[in-house]
């Protein structure tokens, strides 16, 4: 039988699928609407859909290395239960295991894993497990040793936060000590060089107008400013950090003793600048009940 244009659009809306979806379940159960909606229900398609709505900032970072290329990959999802789901974990790495082969976190979607997209492996999963996922984003880096660490680990390669430092030189056990640095003192940049100027203006104006409440005469001032700047600077660059495994020496000179030469790093925080809709249990009750 034919289907009407507004067949699909009231499917659409009672389950949130795709249109083509719908067009499908309905050619599939010969226009019947509740046969259509558990056909959509029984692929996983409406369940998929009406979860992408909700909140997912809870989940994975993975990281991989192969031949001096690492990348970290944070995948989403609703609760940190999920997180030790052995198939999300799973799918986290294998996911993380194919963004070695691309450069952006679009072309990591249409990336294959075992001859289906990554974006249907997440749909797919969504619908399996019953929790809104996302593949948020993918960071990568090359260098002659690129160490990795994994902090709150859920298991190998995959937790809370991700680090990878590229070095020359060096060994890879000093590699995971400044990885591990990194993840304690989350540093903004490498070096002053790399740190965005906004920042840097930032500080100082707010450094200029502390300065200017001490009454102190215009020299002065500008003393301080330069002094405070100075320990600003140490204390958001990764190079001038205390380095937490010797506090006696910045994680420069630490690098030097250890004949490296760090060029890089990247630091994956799961959830980091997703902003969480907290709403009380009366207040969900009565949403409800309005509903």
């Amino acid at each position: 039988m034919a289907i009407t244009a507004a067949q699909v659009k009231e499917l659409r809306e009672m389950t949130g699928a795709g249109m083509m979806d719908a067009k499908k379940a309905l050619t599939e159960t010969d226009g019947d609407m509740e046969a259509a909606v558990d056909w959509l229900r029984t692929k996983g398609l409406a369940k998929a859909a009406k979860k992408s709505g909700r909140t997912a900032a809870e989940g994975l970072v993975a990281v991989e290395v192969e031949g001096g290329v690492g990348v970290a990959v944070e995948v989403n999802a609703e609760t940190d239960f999920v997180a030790k789901n052995a198939e999300f974990q799973g799918m986290v790495r294998d996911i993380a295991g194919a963004a070695l082969k691309v450069d952006s976190v679009e072309a990591l979607a249409d990336a294959e894993v075992d001859g289906k997209k990554v974006s249907e492996l997440v749909t797919d999963k969504i619908a399996k497990i019953g929790e809104n996922m996302t593949l948020r984003r993918m960071a990568k880096i090359e260098g002659e040793i690129v160490a990795t660490y994994v902090h709150n680990a859920a298991a190998p390669g995959l937790g809370q936060i991700g680090v990878l430092v590229a070095m020359t030189g060096g060994s890879e056990e000093f590699g995971k000590q400044v990885a591990m640095h990194i993840a304690a003192a989350n540093p903004a940049s490498l070096n002053e060089a790399e740190l965005d100027p906004a920042v840097v203006e930032k500080e100082r104006q707010v450094q200029i107008d502390i300065a200017k409440e001490s009454g102190k005469p215009d020299a002065v001032i500008e003393k301080m400013i330069v002094g405070r700047m100075k320990k600003f600077l140490a204390e958001v660059t990764l190079l001038g950090q205390q380095f937490v495994v010797n506090p006696d020496v910045t994680v420069e000179q630490a690098a030097k003793e250890a004949g490296a030469e760090i060029t890089g790093f990247i630091r994956l925080q799961v959830g980091e600048g997703i902003e969480k809709v907290e709403e009380d249990f009366a207040a969900e009750v009565a949403k409800a009940a309005q509903g």
